[in-house]
């Protein structure tokens, strides 16, 4: 399988390995790698060394290097290929790894849930409008199918919860900023936990459903009509009203 790499500003020096000489081996190798992807010293496409060549270049047993390398491609960094012109390449992180590694961050680092919201405002107030200017009549369809499901009443509370999310990760992809897109799904997915205890405990779920559901519409509406304040607006109302609702179920 054939690999180029990408072009781009790059350090044309090439990786500069060292011995290694701290912490355990297989994270000093992985240290190392990041360190020559961030330098650009290492592009996408970029074979890395054998595994012999750089357990000798960095001091290591092989048996480092491979931990290393197999942490790594779990990661989405390196891909592994066999055959005549394999080895361990450089790749592009797909946009599943990027989300995975950001849930278990941010679920691991236990950040409360006025952090959280004082993260999501701002970066979905900025998805909104990006999507006011920008959603395809495929965006908006996506939208209206999710929102349509959601309206059932017949839709299970754990349904509904998966929908909630869709809507709000097609909000950021319909702003055609990836990144974007990745955050906003691995904050809002580090809240399903939190949110799901609220739904169950929701004596008037028609109300609370109905009103989730308004604030949706409202952002879609804005949307719809290209108007990128007042997307803006909706989605930060319909936030910080939802947060209020399950602080309440919280308390």
């Amino acid at each position: 399988m054939a690999h180029k790499a990408q072009d781009g500003a790059a350090d044309t020096s090439g990786p500069s390995w060292h011995p290694v000489t701290k912490k355990k081996a297989y994270e000093q190798v992985i240290a190392q790698v990041e360190e020559q992807i961030v330098a650009r010293r290492l592009r996408v496409g970029d074979r890395l060394p054998a595994e012999r060549e750089l357990a000798t270049m960095l001091g290591v047993s092989r048996a480092g290097v491979r931990e290393a390398m197999r942490t790594l491609e779990a990661q989405g960094v390196v891909s592994a290929d066999v055959g005549t012109d394999g080895g361990t390449f450089v790749t592009t992180m797909s946009s599943e790894a990027i989300t995975r590694i950001l849930r278990l961050h941010v679920h691991l680092s236990h950040f409360s849930v006025p952090e959280v919201l004082e993260a999501r405002i701002p970066l979905e107030r900025r998805s909104a409008r990006l999507a006011a200017s920008q959603a395809s009549e495929e965006d908006l369809a996506k939208m209206r199918e999710v929102l349509d499901e959601m309206a059932d009443p017949a839709t299970p509370r754990d349904r509904f919860n998966e929908l909630d999310t869709q809507f709000h990760v097609l909000v950021a992809a319909a702003g055609h900023n990836r990144l974007v897109t990745e955050l906003t799904t691995a904050i809002r997915e580090t809240m399903t936990g939190p949110i799901m205890h609220s739904f169950d405990d929701e004596e008037d779920w028609h109300a609370r459903s109905a009103s989730l559901c308004a604030g949706h519409e409202a952002i879609f509406a804005a949307i719809e009509k290209g108007d990128a304040l007042q997307a803006a607006e909706a989605v930060e109302s319909h936030i910080r009203l939802a947060y209020e609702q399950l602080h309440y179920h919280s308390n």
